[in-house]
């Protein structure tokens, strides 16, 4: 019997079947010794162990569209990643480093500005505008005041999505208006720390109508840019490519070059001077490793 499996915890996979009903199940050894791990995601094959107690075995798993790291999810159509303009405040190199590593695995990311009510309504369009201007979708939302929830959901619709975000952003709330019967846990923000509380655990999968699911995932709130070299940073900041026929030097990294195209845009306002701080920080931080990793 097919199915997929829609939740998994401590070595056990909750799968959702075709004939409509959820097996525990354990993945075959085989598996491990082919270093294969199951993802939430996966379409898979089992064989039903206990029928009455909906206790299986996966014994296969089936082609994967894509399969991402982090978060380690599969089959997904597209990511969309949730940041908070208050509690927590937004880290906006947080952000940009969630957009990299979704560019790095070949997946459409969309941003979610969460709990927009609390925030300026000019720093909300503000923030707005410039990831749009770098070629993001971006909505705004309030689970709270009830605002852009409708725009959110045609987002989703007809697709897999994934969402992501840091902790306290939102995400269970947002998952628990669009389909009240998860009963996902919220958690309150630390008044010590003034960032949320991790209350979700694990990735697991919802259908909200027969042809669009979500997967929601535990927060993070550290993103490191692994096997990135800093001469390919440029390539994920999609806005920097317009002006580069301006910079003098073939393979102009836009950091100490005196005639940068992507320079004069930023210090012209045609690129947002925080996209580009943000990439000269990852230059650094990229150049960095690759000095101490020798």
């Amino acid at each position: 019997m097919k199915g997929k499996i829609i939740k998994g915890i401590a070595g056990f996979y909750y799968v959702y079947a075709q004939d409509e009903e959820t097996y525990e199940c354990k993945a075959k050894g085989i598996f491990r010794n082919q270093n294969i791990k199951p993802l939430v995601g996966d379409d898979v094959e089992l064989d039903v162990l206990d029928a009455s107690k909906k206790i299986g075995n996966i014994v296969r798993i089936l082609p994967r569209k894509n399969s991402l790291i982090r978060p380690a999810v599969a089959n997904v159509d597209q990511a969309v990643v949730i940041f908070a303009m208050r509690d927590p405040q937004p880290n906006w190199n947080l952000l940009d480093r969630f957009l990299i590593v979704m560019a790095q695995q070949n997946v459409p990311v969309s941003i979610c500005l969460s709990k927009c009510d609390l925030a300026d309504e000019a720093d909300v369009s503000r923030w707005k505008s410039i990831y749009e201007s770098c070629g993001y979708s971006v909505c705004c939302v309030s689970t709270y005041a009830g605002i852009g929830i409708e725009s959110f959901c045609r987002l989703l619709d007809g697709k897999t999505t994934v969402l992501a975000g840091p902790s306290g952003v939102g995400k269970s709330s947002l998952l628990n208006e669009i389909k009240p019967d998860a009963g996902m846990e919220t958690g309150e923000i630390s008044q010590k720390i003034r960032r949320g509380r991790h209350t979700t655990r694990h990735s697991e999968f919802f259908a909200v109508h027969s042809d669009t699911f979500l997967l929601d995932t535990p927060g993070f709130s550290t993103i490191s840019l692994d096997n990135l070299a800093e001469d390919a940073l440029k390539q994920y900041f999609p806005e920097f490519e317009p002006f580069e026929k301006e910079c003098r030097f073939v393979g102009c990294l836009h950091i100490g070059e005196r005639e940068c195209g992507v320079k004069q845009a930023v210090r012209a306002g045609k690129i947002p001077a925080s996209r580009y701080e943000n990439y000269q920080l990852l230059y650094q931080e990229q150049k960095n490793k690759r000095r101490y990793s020798r």
